[in-house]
This record gives C-alpha cells, structure tokens and sequence, in this order.
C-alpha cells in the first residue's frame, strides 16, 4: 500500500478538525496487523502544533469483519457506556477521499505487546489489577445498547464457525471433532447483547495505570456476553504465562469484578464452554489466514506463520474436552 499517495488526501481530511494547512507527517505502518493496516503518524497545524494519531486501513482479502465506519461508531458507543476507548477523529468508506476505508484515531501511550505486558516489570502492579479491570470493562461493553450502532449481526456462531472451517477445503478431525461436542453440549440462549468479540491481551493498551483504552472493535456481533470472557481466557492468550486469564489473572478476578459491575451472573460451566468454543475459533482463524497466504490472496510472513498455530489450537481444544 502506498502511503506516501495517502499523505495529501489524508491531510484534507484532518483539515476539518485541525485547520487549513494541516499536514501530515512520520506516516508509516506499524507493527501487527493481520486484517487491517494500522498505520501511525503526526498532524502538525499550520501553528507547528503536532498531535500523535493512529490511521487504520482496510485490506484486501482481509477477514470479514465490520466495516471500519461501523468500527468507529461502536468505539464512540463504548466510549459513551465507560469504555476506556481511543477519540475517533475521522473515518470513511471506500467511495471516500482516501479510496478506501479508514478511521483515523487518538494515539493513546502504552504498551499493546502481550509478552511485555505479562513481563515488563514497571507493569508488575498494574499485571495484578488487570483481570478485575477486564472483567469491569466487559460489563460496560455487555451495556452498550443493542441498537446503538445498526448492522450488528447475530449469527448461530456454531454454524458460522462450521460454515468457515468448511469453506477452507482442508481436513481438520480435531476441530471438527470440537464443533461438534460444542454443538451437543451448549448452554442455554441468553438475551443477547453487544459482544466486543476479539477482548484479549494484545487489543488493549496497557500503562502503569492499567488498560487505557481498548482496540479492535471489529468482529463485534450480538450475542451471548460470556463469548468475550471466554475468548479471553484462550490459552492463546495467555503468551506462555499461567494465569488463565490474558496470562495476567485468575478466572475469580475475572469473574467477581464482571459481576460486580453488573454483568450477568457467570455461570462456570458455560464458561468452559465458550472458551473451548475460543478455542476452536482461534483454531479455525489460524487455518483460515493460511488460506489467504498459502492462495496467493495476500502474501504475508505473519499470515503464513499462524498456519503452524492450527495444531497447537488442536492440542489445546483436545486437552480441554472430557
């Protein structure tokens, strides 16, 4: 992608909130990324005032997922319901000024990188209160009105997952196999609500404070809200570390701090579900970048190398199941 072509149109577009004569400067991609580009950068005024901004771009065979305008309204909703959440400044759609679609945001400071999130030591006080933040952050999600942003899907995930694992055109027993204990032993409908649907360690910017903000809104779907615990505590995401919980916390921490800031009542046993049902997810995505590298969709180291992840989800899903 060609972001020096970016830099003009993208300054018109800050015009609007920073002044005439707003320019652009340091554009240039960030680490991470598999479905999105994320670029970081610098708007200086025509006074030589510099504000540190985040560009995010669509890609092309990226994951289906929400459109990056529908991302920004649901960062605002949460922003409003007490999610600590990055200032949108500005975003389109692809018949928009940048030819694609963009969001631009407030660069918020702190660490997203979960191997130093679970290991810098000048984050030791704030690794110990981090399972009772998420679980305090997820109950504000889980209460973002249902029809605050329109278009949220709600899909039958088994079947969603089925269908995609299906679509890939490989054999995969394991995960097959965990499709289908999930399927006979799923926990009772719940009244849905907005589901965040990617709340891990890695989409959250941490300081010495605690979470900052919270990132990457864009599998958001309703649906039961012990998805976004669940997927949470996938052994993924716990980098190595023990604690079941992003690798920084206990399943209590998690659980009592969600309840108490009124999020539903956490059945246990439904829990395990959804995070063997995580776990199967993860397993599937993995397989499905792959795809998009090993097809020639979109050629990428990063994507290649979540096709090894496929077997170690497997192992994982084949360990938690009875």
């Amino acid at each position: 992608m060609d972001l020096e072509r970016l830099a003009g149109p993208l300054g018109e577009v800050l015009a609007a909130r920073y002044g005439p004569g707003a320019q652009v400067r340091g554009l240039s991609r960030a680490q991470g990324g598999a479905s999105r580009v994320t670029c970081a950068f610098e708007v200086v005024t025509a006074e030589g005032r510099a504000h540190p901004l985040i560009l995010r771009l669509s890609t092309r065979g990226a994951m289906a997922g929400a459109p990056l305008t529908r991302e920004a309204e649901l960062m605002r909703a949460a922003g409003a319901a007490g999610v600590p959440s990055p200032e949108v400044i500005a975003s389109g759609g692809e018949d928009g000024p940048l030819g694609t679609e963009f969001v631009v945001m407030e660069r918020v400071e702190g660490e997203t990188i979960p191997r130093r999130i679970l290991r810098d030591p000048a984050l030791a006080a704030a690794r110990a209160r981090l399972a009772g933040q998420c679980g305090e952050i997820l109950a504000a999600v889980h209460r973002i009105p249902v029809d605050a942003v329109p278009g949220l899907e709600r899909d039958d995930p088994l079947r969603l997952w089925t269908d995609i694992l299906d679509g890939i055109g490989e054999p995969h027993p394991a995960l097959e196999f965990g499709l289908r204990w999930l399927e006979r032993n799923r926990p009772p409908r719940v009244t849905p609500t907005v589901v965040h649907g990617d709340f891990r360690n890695g989409n959250i910017i941490v300081g010495e404070d605690g979470i900052r903000a919270v990132l990457d809104w864009e599998l958001a779907h309703l649906g039961d809200p012990l998805e976004d615990l669940g997927w949470l505590c996938v052994k993924a995401w716990r980098f190595g570390a023990e604690p079941p919980v992003g690798g920084f916390g206990a399943y209590d921490q998690l659980i009592e701090a969600y309840e108490k800031a009124g999020g539903t009542r956490v059945d246990r046993d439904a829990l395990h579900w959804w995070e063997t049902f995580g776990v199967t997810r993860w397993g599937i995505i993995c397989a499905m970048q792959a795809r998009r590298h090993m097809s020639g969709g979109e050629r990428s180291v990063e994507l290649a190398t979540l096709g090894r992840r496929v077997a170690e989800n497997e192992w994982d899903l084949l360990r938690m199941l009875p």
